[in-house]
């Protein structure tokens, strides 16, 4: 049932508001409370349609009943929002006294507007009530489905439907798949290895990698057949009933077990002890393989491994899975992870060939070859799409034809019968969501194509529209992160970056997916998208406006005043260049993000948004903030990274709901000590004791003196600190029990950080970042259990240190930055998790030395700027995980040791780039620069 999680996540955002305001309201009537009424039930109602339909595609009739609520809704909270908006002005014109408010309200001016709210909420009562009559006279389906299972749409048929799409997979032959070679060796290579154990071999991936025609191709290999004593193959998908499962299985090896019952078997009489033990008493003697199609729970395997023996004769269990909890979980036997990952160009462009111009033998005509790679590009390598794109271009033969199915590949998509497949198998991970991850994954497509998503911006803006649940005493920004892992663990979302600790960093939309997404945010007037200057009023909530003049209009004031969040993109160097001024008329806006765009110059009633939650200046050319920026009091996230302004106006302690304030600045040179430095801050900023998050201010004054009040830090970036703070500094870190990043830098280069006084670090620190000289390594590292990166700048440390960290037990990523004075690095033992090392302008640096078995699992190394480096560690080529080796202004015999002489002359190579591919144990490509 699609429509109805966006009204449910609307509802109860108007719910919170009628809520919040409640003391307010009480001034306009009795409106209010019946208005709650039938909120609360239309709410229960689209909850419990959700929980039973969740994957069922709306009626018509249920379409427009779930539209006319949505609208419904939306106008009580303009009205809420218009009342608490004329308040707010009120109390600004006269001040705060609130006892004021009661004699202002019987002001005749006031009298009248308290009057004209009422009659509008009565009007939008009458109209709520008119909705419900209106549903039970035509019945809407949802209210009567006792027998949706046996219609078409209904979990039974949908059910079957997946199952026959599932099994149909074993009949493709081999020239209709393109691009399994490699991931079929791996899967050979494990299926039939001497191996005696039980072993679950995952593949894992999203919807339409080919996960299932892979494994169908692998299960009907005459080699695997011959391997196994028996082969089943069954078909799970979000619903099971476990004894089906078990009736499903004796049904294909039926044949084989009449040979080895004396009885006929009757399933219909079994019950699922029977079941259980005809099972275990065919397989216990065999070497069976038993492949399990889309598999989405991690409780299934604790249902079903209780009737597959671990016999110790090779058994293998296959399961194919878009999710990558269920591919990594512990299932207590021997495991494999074959994760299946999106066609390279020449494989995607081949497949599609073979599919497009079957007439031409795969020929595609000279005169379609643009138009074709543009095709196969929106694919981004995924089978299924290509498949179903190319079988829509096989009837195609003009320019007009190939040009026009990709200016409206959106419609076609969604309503050419012949990506049904292909739209259904993308989705159904969406149609599995709770509501609120799914407004969440809706709302990305709010990003341009191809868009790189950062992962605390998503996080924050979610929590800013509302779509966070809150879950007792569990943070926001935590409930939030689950929502991102579930996207991810489902294949909805990509991940493009992962920090350190292997967190997502960021994260970017499929195209397909993301051109379904625009559809379903279209149709339940979710998200807008404007590639002009004109905001169109069509009662969308959310804009996203890829800016391409130098100023935005709309369609008139009304269309502003009703938008609750506004995201301008500067998508090419014409637009980061021109774009410099918003419209006035944005009175009610939750999200206002301008990120990357040239703008200069803030709205002037940019103060008077009561309701902005969230407000991103990132990279613009803005240069202050207003004074009275402290009347935006429910402000969440202020982001002025990058941005010019490096002062913060003394009202910014007045905005008692704010969680990020992010607000730091680059220099040109990223290896200088001042590559990163701070915004002044009012020294009392300490007063905000809902901050989370405080990157990055320069302490003046008595600010670190008072640090230590913001005991509920998780983040804290602090420069221009001096060695006279380490007591006030320390005692105030020692009280932030959640801090997870810490950043301390120096006022200057020779002024030392100085952290002795610290008994031991906070219990969940992840990030440490020390920028400043050091005598030696604190004392207190040693307790850094939960830390992934080191950060060490400018420490110029003499002494080997080395052996003061090896012992952290999380440690994945190191840099060194001018840190040590040295000529040679042991990393003797240790480092057991360590991923990622850079060291950074150590001129002295000669060499490196890494016993054998230590930091076994390092992926990248990088040496820059360390021009005495003479030779790389022994036995550098034979670790198995690293793929990635940079080396910089190091010595020139070892870039003509490593780089040798080809294509460039050894006296202007300065820099040389090793890489290998995943899962390559083979040599290094290689890269050179001048």
């Amino acid at each position: 049932m699609e429509l109805s999680s966006s009204v449910q996540l609307i509802t109860d955002k108007v719910l919170s508001i009628l809520g919040n305001e409640a003391s307010l309201l009480r001034e306009i009537g009795t409106e209010i409370d019946e208005i709650m009424l039938e909120l609360n039930a239309m709410k229960a109602f689209l909850e419990d349609s959700h929980r039973r339909l969740a994957a069922v595609p709306c009626k018509e009739t249920d379409s427009h009943w779930i539209a006319s609520v949505r609208d419904a809704v939306y106008q009580v909270e303009d009205v809420v929002d218009e009342f608490v908006y004329h308040f707010n002005k009120q109390q600004q014109w006269r001040g705060r006294p609130s006892r004021f408010f009661l004699k202002l309200i019987h002001f005749p001016k006031n009298l009248l507007f308290r009057r004209s709210v009422a009659v509008k909420l009565r009007d939008v009562n009458k109209k709520i009530k008119s909705i419900a009559e209106r549903s039970h006279r035509y019945r809407v389906s949802r209210l009567d489905s006792g027998n949706s299972d046996k219609q078409i749409g209904g979990p039974d048929y949908l059910h079957n439907w997946v199952k026959n799409l599932s099994e149909s997979s074993l009949f493709f032959k081999d020239d209709d798949l393109v691009g399994i070679d490699k991931a079929q060796r791996r899967l050979l290579g494990w299926l039939m290895d001497q191996e005696p154990q039980r072993t679950v071999i995952s593949v894992v991936g999203m919807g339409g990698l080919g996960k299932t025609s892979l494994a169908a191709n692998t299960f009907n290999k005459q080699v695997v057949k011959q391997h196994f004593d028996c082969c089943v193959w069954i078909t799970v998908s979000q619903q099971y009933v476990v004894k089906e499962l078990f009736k499903s299985m004796i049904n294909d090896l039926c044949d084989k077990m009449k040979e080895s019952f004396d009885s006929v078997i009757n399933l219909d009489t079994m019950n699922y002890r029977d079941l259980v033990e005809t099972l275990v008493k065919f397989l216990q003697p065999r070497r069976y393989l038993l492949v399990i199609d889309d598999v989405w729970s991690t409780n299934f395997w604790q249902d079903i491994s209780i009737a597959l023996p671990d016999n110790k004769k090779g058994s293998r269990i296959l399961l194919t899975t878009r999710r990558e909890d269920v591919a990594s979980f512990e299932f207590g036997v021997v495991k494999h992870i074959l994760p299946l990952k999106a066609l390279p160009v020449d494989e995607s462009w081949a497949l599609f060939c073979k599919k497009a111009f079957v007439a031409k033998h795969g020929q595609c005509p000279p005169y379609l070859e643009s138009s074709a790679r543009k095709l196969v590009a929106k694919c981004e390598g995924l089978p299924l799409a290509i498949v179903a794109l190319g079988g829509l271009m096989a009837s195609k033969n003009s320019m007009a034809e190939w040009n026009g199915i990709y200016e409206n590949l959106n419609w076609e998509l969604t309503e050419n019968d012949i990506f049904e497949r292909l739209k259904y198998i993308s989705l159904l991970s969406y149609h599995d969501l709770p509501y609120r991850p799914k407004q969440c994954f809706l709302y990305c497509c709010i990003f341009p194509e191809d868009c790189v998503i950062k992962r605390k911006r998503l996080i924050r803006l979610w929590m800013a529209e509302g779509f966070v649940e809150p879950l007792g005493e569990v943070i926001p920004e935590v409930v939030a992160e689950r929502y991102l892992t579930e996207l991810i663990c489902r294949g909805l979302l990509q991940v493009v970056r992962r920090n350190g600790p292997g967190r997502p960093k960021a994260c970017k939309m499929h195209d397909i997916l993301r051109e379904l997404a625009l559809s379903i945010s279209k149709s339940e007037k979710f998200v807008g998208k404007s590639y002009g200057k004109e905001v169109e009023d069509d009662g969308i909530r959310r804009w996203s406006i890829e800016a391409k003049e130098k100023e935005m209009k709309a369609a008139g004031k009304a269309a502003l005043s009703r938008i609750r969040s506004l995201l301008v993109f500067a998508v090419d160097e014409t637009s980061k260049s021109s774009f410099s001024r918003l419209p006035s008329g944005f009175r009610l806006l939750r999200v206002l993000d301008l990120e990357d765009t040239p703008i200069n110059e803030l709205p002037d009633e940019l103060v008077d948004l009561f309701n902005l939650r969230y407000l991103n200046l990132t990279r613009t050319q803005v240069k202050e903030l207003p004074k009275s920026v402290g009347k935006l009091y429910n402000l969440q996230s202020l982001n002025i990274r990058e941005s010019r302004i490096e002062q913060l106006p003394a009202g910014i302690v007045k905005l008692k709901n704010l969680r990020h304030l992010i607000a730091y600045r680059y220099n040109v040179n990223r290896m200088a000590f001042d590559y990163g430095f701070g915004t002044v801050v009012p020294s009392n900023i300490c007063l905000l004791n809902n901050l989370q998050v405080l990157t990055f201010v320069e302490a003046r004054g008595n600010f670190i003196k008072h640090l230590s009040k913001m005991t509920q830090l998780r983040r804290l970036n602090v420069g221009n600190v001096k060695e006279s703070d380490e007591k006030n500094l320390c005692l105030a870190i020692a009280k932030m029990r959640h801090l997870q990043y810490l950043m301390v830098k120096s006022c200057n280069e020779d002024e030392q950080v100085k952290m002795d006084a610290l008994e031991s670090a906070p219990p969940f620190l992840e990030k440490l970042v020390l920028a400043g000289k050091l005598e030696k390594i604190p004392h207190w590292f040693n307790s850094l259990y939960s830390l992934t990166c080191l950060y060490l700048h400018w420490s110029r440390l003499r002494d080997d240190f080395l052996p003061h960290i090896q012992a952290l037990p999380n440690l994945g990523h190191l840099t060194m930055l001018n840190a040590y004075e040295g000529e040679r690095l042991s990393f003797l033992e240790g480092f057991r998790k360590l991923k990622i090392l850079r060291i950074r302008r150590c001129p002295p640096l000669k060499e490196i030395v890494i016993s054998e078995g230590v930091m076994s699992g390092l992926e990248e190394l990088e040496i820059v700027e360390c021009q005495e480096f003479m030779t790389m560690p022994h036995g550098w080529e034979t670790l198995a995980d690293l793929k990635q080796v940079y080396l910089r202004e190091v010595s020139a015999g070892l870039i003509e040791k490593i780089g040798g002489s080809e294509e460039m002359n050894r006296s202007t190579t300065t820099a040389i780039m090793l890489s290998r591919q995943e899962g390559d144990e083979g040599v290094f490509d290689i890269k050179r620069w001048r």
